[in-house]
């Protein structure tokens, strides 16, 4: 019994769990989706207020004209300052400062175009026109300060582009001569190829030299010997005939002895 019991247990305290979780999830999930929902809802009424300005500024005249104008321009401002820091938070996370600046002045627009709207309902014209200066500068101001925050995160959205776009521009370049390793090597090994060439090339020039001097100078030894002292070969060493022709030389020039002188006669 005592472990029936504690099974049966077990069991109801996985049931309310589940059930628990269950609830948690449905509360979580419906208010999610009545979050959305109400988003949708002032998302959808701004817009119907905006067509609804842009109406009275074509269709009015006057300070009700004026007013709308100002309004129009102020809601315009502030919307697309949002759009532009909401679309770059992704990839720059110093955007969440200036949205909060934007927070910021969201309150302030907020303020100032109830009290647009109360002047707009206002029908004495003569307070209309002693307020509205002083609504308008208050809205120039806020307009400015929205449009500087969009200006300079436009500004820096594009720089950052142009520096990745830099970058990758650097990478695809790397990657392109690594793509054609073929053309460096190439010109690396027939550089290395022209190198031992001129290196042969000078070895044989001074070797041939060399040897052609040597030579040279034996050749010129031989003319030398051949030659009858102004460079030409005389015919006696041409025919091999100028050892024996000196020996003829040597024997007439040796002194002849007088005439013989016969027995005395007597």
């Amino acid at each position: 019994m005592d472990v029936f019991g504690v099974m049966i247990g077990l069991v109801l305290l996985f049931g309310v769990a589940v059930t628990v979780l269950a609830v948690v999830g449905t509360v979580k999930a419906a208010k999610a989706v009545g979050a959305k929902i109400e988003k949708h809802e002032a998302n959808a009424r701004r817009a119907v207020e905006t067509a609804t300005l842009k109406a009275k500024t074509y269709t009015k005249v006057g300070p009700s004209a004026q007013i709308a104008s100002v309004r129009l321009r102020l809601r315009t401002s502030l919307d697309g300052t949002r759009q532009v820091l909401e679309s770059g938070l992704a990839q720059d996370g110093q955007l969440g400062e200036s949205l909060a600046l934007l927070k910021r002045l969201d309150e302030h627009a907020a303020e100032l175009d109830g009290e647009l709207r109360m002047l707009e309902r206002e029908l004495e014209t003569a307070r209309i026109a002693a307020k509205l200066p002083e609504l308008r500068e208050r809205a120039e101001r806020i307009t400015h300060s929205a449009e500087t925050m969009r200006w300079a995160a436009q500004d820096r959205m594009q720089r950052f582009a142009d520096d990745e776009l830099s970058r990758l521009s650097q990478e695809c370049e790397s990657e392109a001569g690594a793509l054609r390793h073929w053309d460096t090597a190439g010109g690396a090994s027939s550089g290395q190829a022209s190198g031992a060439s001129g290196a042969r090339g000078a070895r044989g020039a001074s070797g041939s030299g060399g040897s052609g001097g040597s030579g040279g100078a034996a050749g010129s030894a031989a003319r030398a010997r051949l030659t009858d002292g102004k460079g030409r070969a005389s015919a006696e060493e041409l025919l091999g005939l100028a050892d024996p022709l000196a020996k003829l030389a040597q024997r007439l020039r040796k002194p002849s002895a007088g005439p013989s002188t016969g027995p005395s006669a007597g």
